[in-house]
């Protein structure tokens, strides 16, 4: 079968600086977490803080309510804390333990939320809530810090992926927002065997309406076999690729790559205007392409909060023992979904 080739011209193609793959853990019982930013071997690729690709089956049936160890779902918290208050003890971290639900208290940056199968509930110590569905995005920016769950919507697989997007100095008190667009909203386009869902940025014409306070863009491409991407990059941002199902190839020339499922793919940065990607296997080839403009700011972070000194972890972690600027409402909330669940 001929190629088939994206009419968009990229003059010079970034070339993959380093690959490896995103080994699955094992996290409570049920649960798959493949963390491929945020690990030992890339603790921050400016601006992106963490990427997981979960996996994980709710039985309730497997395990007893009573049981401290509960099935199937997982806490989507950097590794290998997280954070918990009590009025009665403050704060304490504790290993992750990934449960069927979970209490988060992001402070400094955004999570994005993109569900490939299965569904999540969550609420906030605001009020909000609502399920993010398969196909369905959630972009949550955390800002001066929020309180919320998450827990399964129903019984079944739930699969997906949570990237953590640093925020600048000047955005991190901010007030925290939700951009949440169901599947059927998101915005797509196809080309000569290339389909791309637009979570952020813009491709094949196809604009997103998130807002990015980080520069940022998120492509979940789709190439059928046969089939050839070239999709622009500015120039001055750090970007990868992150395989999810199928082989495809990424670069140009002698230092082409290709790459499985699982596999994150380091893009080279000053030089190359975008990226190359095809397909000459037999099936289609699924990946994402996020790249983001690096913020060049100090980084202190402990769990889930991340600031640009220690001197404002101390300070936000401070807030929040004592439920202050910002986190008042946190001393008296428990989420309808905890409650359901005897915690």
């Amino acid at each position: 079968m001929p190629d088939r080739e994206n009419s968009c011209v990229v003059r010079e193609s970034r070339q993959v600086v380093r690959k490896f793959l995103a080994r699955p853990q094992h996290e409570g019982v049920g649960a798959i977490v493949r963390r491929s930013i945020g690990r030992f071997e890339l603790k921050y690729f400016d601006p992106f803080l963490a990427l997981d690709e979960f996996s994980g089956c709710h039985c309730a049936s497997r395990v007893p309510r009573s049981s401290t160890q509960r099935s199937g779902f997982f806490s989507l918290k950097f590794p290998p804390f997280r954070l918990h208050f009590n009025p009665a003890m403050g704060l304490r971290a504790e290993r992750l333990n990934f449960s069927v639900y979970s209490v988060f208290c992001p402070t400094g940056f955004e999570t994005v939320t993109y569900m490939l199968q299965g569904s999540v509930l969550h609420e906030d110590f605001e009020g909000h809530k609502g399920t993010i569905a398969a196909g369905d995005l959630q972009w949550m920016t955390a800002g001066r810090g929020i309180v919320h769950s998450e827990m399964p919507a129903a019984q079944g697989t739930q699969k997906g992926l949570q990237l953590w997007i640093n925020l600048s100095s000047k955005h991190k008190m901010i007030e925290p927002r939700y951009q949440e667009i169901s599947s059927k909203d998101i915005a797509e386009a196809s080309n000569d065997g290339v389909k791309v869902r637009v979570i952020a940025g813009e491709a094949l014409g196809a604009k997103s309406p998130v807002y990015t306070r980080t520069p940022t863009m998120y492509l979940d491409f789709t190439l059928e076999p046969g089939a050839r991407l070239q999709q622009p990059i500015p120039a001055s941002w750090n970007a990868f690729v992150y395989v999810l199902d199928g082989e495809g190839g990424f670069g140009s020339g002698s230092k082409a790559v290709t790459a499985l499922a699982h596999h994150l793919l380091l893009l080279s940065s000053g030089g190359g205007d975008g990226l190359e990607a095809w397909n000459k296997t037999a099936k289609p080839a699924r990946f994402i392409l996020v790249g983001g403009q690096p913020l060049g700011e100090p980084l202190a972070q402990l769990g889930p909060f991340v600031m640009n000194s220690e001197e404002e972890i101390d300070q936000a972690i401070d807030d929040f023992e004592k439920c202050v600027n910002g986190f008042e409402k946190a001393r008296h909330w428990r989420s309808e979904s905890g409650i359901s669940l005897g915690f």
